[in-house]
C-alpha cells in the first residue's frame, strides 16, 4: 500500500543519518567562544597600545572580523572597517594576546572538566561504599520441621554440604589477596528437595551436661572474614632470619603507601622492583648502604619555619641520645629547647642551602648568638623565641654543657662529607617527598644497626627525624580526609626499628595507627629491646 510508512529498517537508518545534536552544540560553543576571544583580543591589543579601546570594535561586529581574518590574519583594518587603523595595534600583539586567552580558556576547560569528573568519582565511590541499611531485626526463629524420613538426606550428606555465601563482604580487597572468598557448592552436588513438613512443637531444653561442653557456635561476626592486616600481629620478635620474611610478605601485601625502616639492605634490592610498580620508589641512605646512585636527600630543618613542627622535629632528633633517667629530664627539655630554636631560626634564615651549616655550627657552640638575633629580627619568627633561646644559653651552667653536648652528639654525624650532603635537598627531593603518599610510592629509610646510640648515634638521629616527619604527615593527612583516615591504608613496616630510627611516638602509633589508617609492623629482637628504647609499652 502507498500509505503504509517505511519499514523499521529503513526507518532505523534513517535515524542514523545526519549530525548527532551534541556535534552541533560543541561547534556553535566553539564558534561562539571564538568571536568572544577575537573581540576581547582586538580591543586590550588596542587598549595596551593606545591607552583606549579602539570605536566601533564592539561584539556585533566581531562575526564579520573573525571571517576577515581567516582569509587576512595580517590585516586588522579589513576585519573592522569602521575602526580607524590608527586606533588599531599591530597583528602580532592582537594574534599573541588571541593565543593566550585560548591557551588560558583551554587550561579553565580541563580544569572544569576535571573537577566535575572527581566530583562524580567521588559520589559514585560514595554510593558504592555506604552499605544499605540493615535489619536491625532479628528474624523470628522457624519451628522445627518433621520431614518425610526417606526423603531427607543423610547426616553426612547434610554435614559435608556447602554453607550459603554471605550476601556481602567486608573490606575491598579482591579475594585473591585477602585469602578467601564466597563459596560456591561444588559442581556435581545435587540439590536435595525436603519432604512435606508440618510444625511441631519445641522439644523441652535438655540440662547441660557439665562434662562435656558443647562448642559455642560463632557469630555472624565472627565467620565474616576480616582483613589480613588486622588478622596479622603488629609487633614481632625475633632474630634476624625470622623477621625477614614477615618484612618481605608485608612489602607484597601493602597496597597503598609503604615507609620500610631497615637495616638490611637486600630487603630494599628485592622489593624495590616490584613497588615500582605501584608508584615511585625512594631510599633515604645517607651512609651509602645500598647500591644506587638515586638517593633522597632530606634537609632536618625542612618545615621548620612552623614553630610546632621545629618542636617535634627537636625531639625525634634527640631520641636516640636523650638519656632515659628521670634525674636527667631537666637537661634534655633544655637541649629540646636550643634544638628546637636553632631549627626555626635555620629554617627562617636557609640561604643558598646555609641552613646545615649553621645548624651544625650552633650545635658545636660556636656563634650561637646568630640564632637569637635571627629569631629576634626575623617578621616570621615565633614570638618569645629569642627570649626562650636566651634563657636557655644563661641557664645553669652545668645543665646548658650537658645539654649543648646532647646536640652536639645528635648532630655531630653532619661532619661526614656525604652525610651533609643527604641532608642538602633540591626541589625534586622536595615534591617526591611531599607526594608519595599521595601517589602510593615507597620510602625505604635504611641505616645501620647501633644498640648504643648514646654515645656515637651516627645518622640514627637523622633516620628517626624523617621516619617521624612522614609518619606525622600521614597522620595530618589522615585527619584531613573525610573519614579520618587514609585509603588505601599506609604500611609501616619497621624492621629493627629500635637499632635504626626509634621513633618517640611509636607506642601511640601502635595503638591509634591502624584507626588513622596506618599499619605498623613493628619488628624487633628482644622485648628487652623495646625496654631499653622506650619507657612506655608497646602493645
Amino acid at each position: 500500500m502507498s500509505g503504509t510508512g517505511t519499514p523499521r529498517g529503513d526507518q532505523r537508518g534513517s535515524d542514523q543519518r545526519g549530525i548527532p545534536d551534541g556535534l552541533l552544540i560543541g561547534l556553535l560553543a566553539f564558534l561562539l567562544g571564538l568571536t568572544v576571544l577575537v573581540w576581547t583580543a582586538t580591543g586590550l591589543a588596542g587598549l595596551f597600545t593606545h591607552g583606549a579601546w579602539p570605536p566601533a570594535v564592539t561584539f556585533t561586529h566581531s562575526p564579520m572580523a573573525l571571517r576577515s581574518l581567516v582569509t587576512a590574519p595580517h590585516d586588522l583594518s579589513a576585519a573592522w572597517p569602521d575602526t580607524p587603523p590608527n586606533s588599531l595595534s599591530g597583528y602580532g600583539l592582537f594574534w599573541g594576546l588571541l593565543i593566550g586567552e585560548l591557551l588560558i580558556a583551554i587550561v579553565l576547560a580541563i580544569f572544569a572538566l576535571g573537577t566535575f569528573t572527581r566530583w562524580r568519582a567521588v559520589r559514585a565511590r560514595a554510593r558504592a561504599v555506604t552499605p544499605s541499611a540493615p535489619s536491625t531485626a532479628t528474624a523470628p526463629e522457624p519451628p522445627h520441621l518433621v520431614g518425610n524420613p526417606s526423603a531427607a538426606p543423610p547426616p553426612s550428606a547434610v554435614g559435608n554440604r556447602p554453607a550459603a555465601p554471605f550476601p556481602f563482604a567486608v573490606g575491598s580487597r579482591s579475594a585473591g589477596r585477602n585469602g578467601w572468598a564466597q563459596r560456591t557448592p561444588p559442581a556435581g552436588t545435587p540439590d536435595i528437595a525436603p519432604g512435606p513438613a508440618e510444625p511441631v512443637a519445641p522439644h523441652p531444653a535438655q540440662p547441660a551436661d557439665p562434662g562435656h561442653e558443647q562448642p559455642a557456635q560463632p557469630t555472624l561476626v565472627e565467620r565474616i572474614p576480616t582483613s589480613r592486616a588486622d588478622q596479622q600481629p603488629r609487633l614481632l620478635f625475633g632474630p634476624p632470619e625470622a623477621r625477614r620474611p614477615r618484612a618481605l610478605q608485608a612489602i607484597q601485601d601493602a597496597e597503598g603507601a609503604a615507609l620500610i625502616v631497615t637495616s638490611d639492605p637486600t630487603l630494599w634490592a628485592e622489593t624495590k622492583d616490584a613497588r615500582a610498580k605501584l608508584g615511585p620508589v625512594h631510599v633515604y641512605d645517607p651512609t651509602h648502604r645500598c647500591d644506587t646512585p638515586a638517593r633522597l636527600h632530606w634537609s632536618p630543618t625542612a618545615g621548620c619555619e612552623d614553630p610546632d613542627t621545629a618542636a617535634a622535629r627537636a625531639v625525634a632528633l634527640l631520641a636516640p641520645v636523650r638519656p632515659q633517667a628521670r634525674m636527667d629530664a631537666a637537661m634534655a627539655d633544655t637541649a629540646e629547647t636550643l634544638l628546637r630554636c636553632w631549627l626555626h631560626a635555620a629554617a627562617l634564615d636557609s640561604r643558598d642551602g646555609r641552613a646545615m651549616k649553621q645548624l651544625h655550627r650552633w650545635a658545636q657552640g660556636t656563634s650561637v648568638q646568630d640564632a637569637v638575633r635571627i629569631l629576634r629580627t626575623h617578621p616570621k619568627a615565633q614570638s618569645g623565641g629569642a627570649g626562650l633561646l636566651e634563657s636557655a644559653l644563661t641557664a645553669y651552667p652545668e645543665r646548658r654543657e650537658i645539654a649543648q653536648e646532647l646536640t652536639a652528639r645528635a648532630l655531630a654525624c653532619l661532619s661526614s662529607i656525604h652525610i651533609r650532603d643527604a641532608c642538602t635537598p633540591n626541589r625534586a627531593d622536595s615534591l617526591a617527598l611531599e607526594s608519595f603518599v599521595n601517589e602510593g610510592g615507597t620510602l625505604y629509610v635504611v641505616g645501620e644497626p647501633i644498640e648504643n646510640p648514646r654515645s656515637h648515634p651516627a645518622a640514627m638521629p637523622l633516620l628517626t627525624a624523617l621516619a617521624s616527619d612522614v609518619v606525622e604527615r600521614g597522620r595530618r593527612m589522615a585527619e584531613r580526609s573525610s573519614d579520618g583516615r587514609l585509603d588505601p591504608p599506609m604500611t609501616l613496616v619497621l624492621d629493627d626499628v629500635a637499632a635504626v630510627a626509634p621513633l618517640p611516638r611509636l607506642p601511640e602509633l601502635l595503638s591509634t595507627g591502624q584507626d588513622q589508617g596506618m599499619t605498623p609492623l613493628v619488628l624487633l629482637r628482644s622485648p628487652e629491646q623495646a625496654k631499653a628504647r622506650w619507657t612506655e609499652a608497646l602493645t
